[in-house]
């Protein structure tokens, strides 16, 4: 056993909220470089938007692996790997002069970075360290402090960029990632991995992961919550990449779509901190089926609505409020049907989903962009989806997954080789067996052997034989049955 204790629950907490900030901010400030790197680049809305889309398939696909290590090894050495990846793609971004070095900077290293140095690492570690009944709100506190990132990191780069260049602001934000790995020093292995028992929490399970995983594929509302999640990425991705372009679209500055993106951050820390209490208290998954259905309303009334820049900054606020508020109730889910020893991998694999409409949002956005010169259209699949969603978290049972039902094997039935010889004897037997009717066979006839009775009846009249009788097999029950092939 580890002589060492386990660092205070407050430390873990502003450790994992620290990280968060930092990783969250500096992805949340990719919408800022969307018009920019495309001017300077001289490329098109979809080469940018491809780029967030391999970066959120990427990250969500490598969101499960970051937290299965995570859970085996410790969430202190998979954040270093996480971060020093994270900060080399943000660099290659910075010197890329093409689709090329855009697509492997922006997309593939920053995603395996975010999935190595963001939720499921850890908001696992800090769901492990806390007793059930404070876990939601603990929850909540770290995916609010992601939003304080965003929302000191939006108007930073925003001044960078207009004051210097993209490039520099992309410097910035990497020496930045960097500190994660010093940040996360108070992690140790023995908390991640929940050797040590937590005060009033339930005792930690020991299923062997294959077992779990066999048993979430298996559960529905495991199965739905994966379903909701996807609206999710859909929502945010869509909103935080596109809506600086599409506020330019309609006429307004980068100032506005700057201060709409950074009040999204700041009301966020209001609505994560407020969803993570009263999932403490009432269902997480109606409390979800509320965010969706009001996100839907507030995408509504900005479509609907005449456009202005007080417009633009209401809809932040409102949005804002409901932003990251699903992430505490998502992840308090998973660890309420499945315990905490495998949290990281289990919500991983319902990030992997998040990750996906991210991804199908933010490419299907710049393609329509392109193809119309507006985004209305997908602001209006958003409001669908919105609604799908609401519907998806009302069939959703928070409570812990039942267990594997074992179905034993139907014993199979093996027919002894002997009796298999006389069935085979007895159908060749009947095959050539033939009918006769007058010294004529029959041809086709497969008379049936089974039930049958020997009778006795006159021949047919035919010259000088009168009287005579043959002797014949018919079914008991007085039915010639035959088996007729090919006619």
């Amino acid at each position: 056993m580890s002589s060492q204790k386990n660092p205070p629950f407050l430390v873990v907490l502003i450790t994992g909220s620290a990280i968060t900030a930092i990783a969250l901010g500096a992805r949340s400030t990719m919408g800022m470089f969307l018009g920019p790197v495309s001017d300077g680049l001289g490329l098109q809305t979809d080469s940018f938007a491809l780029m967030i889309a391999i970066q959120n398939l990427v990250w969500g696909f490598g969101q499960p692996v970051a937290g299965g290590l995570a859970d085996r090894f410790g969430a202190r050495r998979v954040l270093m790997v996480g971060a020093v990846i994270y900060a080399s793609g943000l660099v290659v971004l910075a010197k890329a002069i093409g689709p090329t070095g855009l697509h492997l900077g922006g997309g593939v290293l920053m995603g395996l970075g975010m999935s190595a140095a963001s939720f499921s690492v850890v908001l696992a570690a800090i769901g492990r360290l806390v007793p059930e009944s404070r876990r939601s709100f603990a929850l909540g506190v770290a995916t609010a402090f992601g939003s304080v990132g965003q929302f000191i990191l939006i108007p930073i780069s925003s001044v960078i960029i207009n004051s210097t260049s993209w490039e520099t602001a992309l410097i910035v934000l990497a020496g930045l990632a960097l500190t994660i790995t010093v940040i996360c020093l108070p992690l140790r292995s023995s908390v991640e991995i929940g050797r040590a028992g937590v005060p009033n929490s339930p005792s930690v399970d020991t299923k062997p992961l294959r077992e779990v995983l066999r048993q979430a594929s298996r559960n529905r509302s495991y199965l739905l919550l994966n379903a909701g999640f996807f609206v999710c990425g859909f929502h945010v991705t869509f909103i935080g990449v596109h809506l600086p372009k599409h506020l330019e679209d309609l006429g307004q500055s980068s100032t506005v779509a700057a201060a709409a993106l950074a009040l999204i951050g700041l009301f966020n820390i209001a609505g994560s901190l407020t969803t993570g209490s009263l999932g403490q208290r009432h269902s997480k998954a109606r409390l979800l089926s509320l965010v969706y259905g009001a996100r839907s309303l507030v995408i509504l009334g900005f479509i609907m609505l005449p456009n202005s820049p007080a417009l633009s900054i209401t809809f932040g606020c409102l949005m804002g409020l409901l932003w990251l508020s699903t992430i505490p109730l998502t992840s308090g889910i998973v660890m309420s049907q499945f315990g905490t020893q495998h949290a990281g991998t289990l919500f991983g694999i319902v990030f992997v989903s998040h990750q996906i409409g991210a991804f199908v949002s933010s490419w299907g956005a710049g393609i329509i962009r392109d193809s119309t010169g507006s985004y209305e259209v997908w602001w209006w699949v958003a409001v669908g989806m919105g609604i799908f969603a609401v519907l998806v978290h009302m069939f959703i049972d928070e409570g812990p997954a039942p267990p594997l039902v074992v179905v034993p094997p139907r014993p199979r039935v093996v027919i002894p080789a002997s009796a298999a010889a006389l069935w085979l004897l007895l159908g060749v037997a009947t095959m050539t067996n033939l009918s006769h009717n007058g010294n004529r066979a029959i041809p086709g006839a497969f008379p049936c052997w089974l039930q049958h009775e020997e009778v006795s009846q006159p021949i047919a009249q035919t010259g000088n034989r009168t009287g005579a009788t043959q002797t014949v097999l018919v079914p008991a029950q007085r039915t010639e049955r035959y088996f007729r092939h090919g006619q």
